[in-house]
């Protein structure tokens, strides 16, 4: 089918059509600016803001503009303050500006599909919020659109404009809502080359693991896992302990049709044993997520209100925001801080009570970055006694178990800790995690476990795990000297790219302003069958430039290093044809 309309950022080639278009529409069409002789409008975003395109062929239809947060300043500070529009402070907020077509394209869909181009643009940076004027006259659309007034309305020449604001996940279901058969369509009539997915995926949640469809998610061309370099989710470079392969092995025709223990009484009482902690603390479930649905369940509801660390795990943002439906807030996390908690800082976000759970992912995940446990237990303490604090500690193994907050939460009726088996022992594939609480919270979860949640394999390879702590140390620190040699490569390979070591089993790479963007890195390096994370979605705060690299093995980290180097290449490659072509035309 051929494409007839095309998506795509604007190029240097596009400004002078789009500053004529703009003193076409606003100066000589609605007298919001006074015409001038080079009938051309230009502002003081234009170096900043980011312009969005839709063009038929050779014809450009229609432009939008958005300015990220991290420029700093928005058009709408042209009118009001801060004080007067203090949601503009907010880490997350995207304006949207200057949406323009053509007057012989007004009727089509080219203005639907650019503020749909500008909300897909926004959700693949973090964006969680926009906000944008719109002409006071028009309000009745924009309000069915799912855009609301904020009460604030400023004049530019002489239009009035109401100050309009959305979250972008309401906006964006909305529009698939309604125009769900428009959205389809345009699916196969489009060309889409933006660097953002044409659509979010169906349960509203970006994850790692994108490297399974190419393996095949129908299971049938398993031996392609040998070509593709899964980096872009978390599991583990080595296999599980020896045990753990054995019991597996041994009988598999016994293990997979025989029923586990209903409670996993087995894999609580090891769990026990080797933690040093009293069994009627521990609760065990399918992996990590299957213990923050059960728990989150039970404890939110919409009233209740959420404190995230920001950038974080993006599960529990989806479990909270989009599944439950709870006010949440982000403690933002700043990278001249190092990425760390300040504890004075959040002590003083919590100190008036009004968040029902805090969630701290440490270490953190996706920015590597370890909070020292007594720092974690002296915020706790200090606390009010109405906050439940829900403290990850899948990637602790990497740092050192006596870090860990078990023992405080097995005491504390305000504190859980959540513990996955996947990352530090190698047991994505099976599932099994396991929480620490004191009896009584302890006891409710477990009272909400089904019977059999977790598999006869994953017990049999979770307990002979947990009885060989001598072979994971061995591969633990083999993981650490792995992301160190990794990290020198890559960063050998361009040092205008700023390579973030963490604690555990992964790195950042951080791409310089104005160059190729994180997607657009991830997608050349799945050319070569390398696949990496693109962190963009989790959190403005990575201004949509920084990639996550989970360690390999020697050979894997030799194809990331070959492909990232090629990736790099390409991309300048193609910035250097496509500033060029847009400069000739």
């Amino acid at each position: 089918m051929s494409r007839l309309l095309s998506l795509r950022s604007a190029t240097a080639g596009d400004l002078p059509w789009i500053h004529g278009l703009r003193h076409r529409v606003y100066a000589e069409e609605l007298g919001q600016h006074a015409p001038n002789a080079e009938g051309r409008l230009v502002d003081g975003l234009d170096g900043d803001n980011v312009y969005l395109v839709a063009a038929r062929r050779a014809d450009r239809l229609g432009f939008v503009s958005v300015t990220p947060p991290w420029v700093g300043r928005y058009g709408l500070d042209k009118y009001l303050t801060r004080a007067e529009l203090p949601l503009l402070d907010e880490g997350d907020v995207f304006e949207v500006r200057l949406l323009t077509v053509e007057p012989e394209a007004r009727s089509g869909a080219v203005g639907a599909l650019l503020m749909y181009a500008a909300l897909r643009w926004i959700a693949s940076r973090g964006g969680r919020r926009v906000v944008a004027m719109g002409r006071a006259d028009l309000l009745g659309m924009y309000r069915a659109a799912g855009l609301r007034p904020v009460g604030r309305t400023v004049r530019s020449g002489a239009v009035d404009f109401e100050v309009l604001t959305g979250e972008v996940a309401e906006l964006s279901r909305g529009a698939a809502e309604r125009h769900a058969a428009t959205v389809a369509r345009l699916a196969d009539t489009v060309d889409w080359r933006l660097d953002a997915p044409f659509a979010p995926r169906p349960d509203g949640c970006e994850h790692g693991g994108a490297s399974f469809t190419a393996i095949g998610a129908d299971f049938r061309t398993l031996e392609r896992r040998h070509e593709v370099v899964g980096a872009d989710v978390l599991d583990a470079w080595f296999p599980p302990a020896p045990g753990a392969r054995a019991v597996l092995a041994e009988d598999a025709g016994w293990v997979a049709r025989t029923s586990p223990p209903t409670g996993a009484e087995g894999l609580l009482a090891e769990l026990a044993a080797v933690r040093g902690l009293p069994p009627q603390t521990l609760a065990v479930g399918a992996g990590s997520s299957d213990l923050i649905f059960r728990a989150f369940g039970r404890w939110l509801t919409p009233a209740s209100r959420v404190l995230l660390m920001d950038p974080g795990y993006g599960e529990y943002a989806h479990v909270t925001e989009r599944v439950i439906g709870c006010r949440v807030d982000r403690f933002r996390l700043r990278p001249e801080e190092g990425w760390r908690i300040d504890p004075a800082r959040l002590s003083a976000v919590v100190a008036n009570g009004s968040y029902d759970l805090v969630v701290v992912v440490n270490p953190n995940n996706p920015t590597g970055r370890h909070a020292p446990a007594a720092e974690l237990r002296a915020v706790i303490a200090a606390a009010p006694a109405r906050t439940r604090w829900w403290i990850d500690e899948a990637y602790l193994g990497y740092v050192d178990p006596a870090e860990s907050l078990a023992p405080f939460a097995a005491r504390d009726p305000r504190v859980v800790v959540c513990t996955s088996m996947s990352k530090t022992y190698a047991l994505s594939g099976v599932r099994a995690a396991y929480l620490v609480a004191e009896p009584g919270t302890a006891a409710e979860l477990r009272r909400w476990t089904p019977p059999w949640a977790v598999g006869l394999p994953a017990q049999l390879a979770a307990v002979a795990a947990l009885r060989d702590p001598a072979y994971y140390a061995g591969v633990l620190r083999r993981t650490h000297e792995l992301r160190r040699r990794l990290a020198a490569d890559l960063a050998a390979v361009d040092p205008s790219v700023m390579v973030g070591e963490s604690v555990a089993n992964f790195l950042t790479l951080t791409l310089p302003p104005g160059g190729p963007s994180a997607a657009a890195l991830t997608a050349e390096c799945r050319r070569h069958g390398v696949y990496l994370r693109d962190l963009s979605p989790l959190s403005p705060s990575y201004e949509g430039r920084t990639v996550r690299v989970a360690v390999r093995d020697t050979a894997e980290n030799a194809r990331i290093v070959h492909a990232y180097r090629a990736a790099l290449g390409e991309l300048r490659a193609d910035s250097f044809a496509l500033s060029g072509a847009g400069a000739a035309r």
